[in-house]
């Protein structure tokens, strides 16, 4: 009659530190489960020798994605990709305001902080519309055609420009001039020479538009950034104004577009429309 030892499984092992344990068997499972299943082969031992023995087998196929998974897959990732375009679009008119993004900091309400930003304008326009340097030509020969002055200034920024009001519904807008520091659809808001903020609707309003006649660039072509820093450094002073310029009538009623909206808009030949 043999006895039966109990053998506790949760005794903890007397290991020393660092000492690995190691499992041995008279007839390890592997090698006994293949060379028995190998019934037919002449040499078992061998085939687990040169193919089984000391390397890696999968012991189950692993799945692959079917095409259908696969288009799955390309679709959902150009669904998520097309969505985080919409998300980078630009701010709308609310989301602006709610953000103060278009608001002036106190104490920026002053003519002379835009002054650069004028000057720069002019520098914009002498280049877009190729005005000629001052004292080369007489002012007749200086006056650019009206054929391609006009599809270029409908086109063109008015961020910096002087406007005037020369004619409005509303009579308390006659003769606001100033500096334009943002566009919108239906208005211009303006910094006159008395620092004050003015925002002047498009509908039912007549401007007065002042370009250079000559150009206010440096006859020696430089860089951009060089140009931004002499415009900031007060090397052109004054306004449009103070120089020979040519000024245009604008009317609001045919101009309510946005600025980024004019640039790629084809204007068409009306007649005048009187307020």
């Amino acid at each position: 009659m043999s006895t039966l030892t109990q053998v506790d499984p949760y005794k903890p092992l007397a290991l020393r530190t660092n000492q690995r344990v190691k499992l041995s068997t008279d007839a390890p499972f592997t090698p006994t489960y293949i060379q028995a299943s190998l019934t037919q082969s002449g040499d078992p031992q061998g085939i687990y020798t040169s193919r089984v023995k000391n390397r890696h087998i999968v012991l189950e196929t692993p799945a692959r994605a079917s095409n259908v998974q696969k288009e799955h897959d390309a679709k959902k990732g150009r669904r998520k990709s097309e969505k985080k375009k919409r998300k980078i679009v630009a701010l709308g008119r609310r989301p602006t305001d709610a953000k103060g993004l278009w608001k002036l900091e106190n104490g920026a309400q002053k003519f002379d902080l835009f002054l650069p930003l004028h000057q720069l304008w002019m520098g914009y326009m002498s280049e877009l519309l190729g005005l000629p340097p001052p004292s080369s030509v007489s002012v007749a020969e200086a006056m650019p055609s009206a054929s391609s002055m006009h599809p270029k200034l409908v086109k063109a920024d008015f961020h910096g420009s002087l406007l005037t009001v020369r004619q409005s519904k509303n009579p308390c807008l006659v003769g606001l001039s100033g500096i334009v520091i943002h566009e919108t659809e239906n208005a211009f808001k303006v910094i006159t020479r008395k620092d004050q903020l003015k925002l002047i609707p498009k509908q039912n309003s007549i401007f007065t538009l002042a370009v250079p006649l000559y150009s206010t660039l440096l006859q020696t072509q430089f860089e951009p950034a060089e140009a931004v820093s002499s415009a900031l450094s007060g090397q052109y002073s004054g306004t449009v104004l103070d120089a020979p310029h040519i000024a245009f009538d604008l009317y609001g009623n045919q101009f309510c577009f946005r600025s980024a909206d004019r640039a790629g808009r084809k204007f068409k030949a009306k007649e005048t429309i009187e307020l």
